[in-house]
């Protein structure tokens, strides 16, 4: 289990790494618009990105 856990973790700092990484720009803008949301909203877009990722999960 532990192994499947870090194999888990892996893949999502490669996928997190990867707009950065080929797109600098595009992702400094994405994360300054994303700086000017409210919590609520940033809150219910990450409970859409908890849920989605369950669901893909549980698949």
């Amino acid at each position: 289990m532990a192994d499947s856990l870090l194999m888990a973790l892996g893949l999502v700092l490669v996928i997190e790494g990867l707009v950065p990484f080929a797109a600098p720009g595009f992702w400094r803008e994405s994360i300054s618009r994303l700086a000017r949301h409210g919590d609520a909203q940033i809150r219910f877009v990450a409970l859409g990105a908890i849920i989605i990722g369950l669901l893909l999960i549980l698949a």
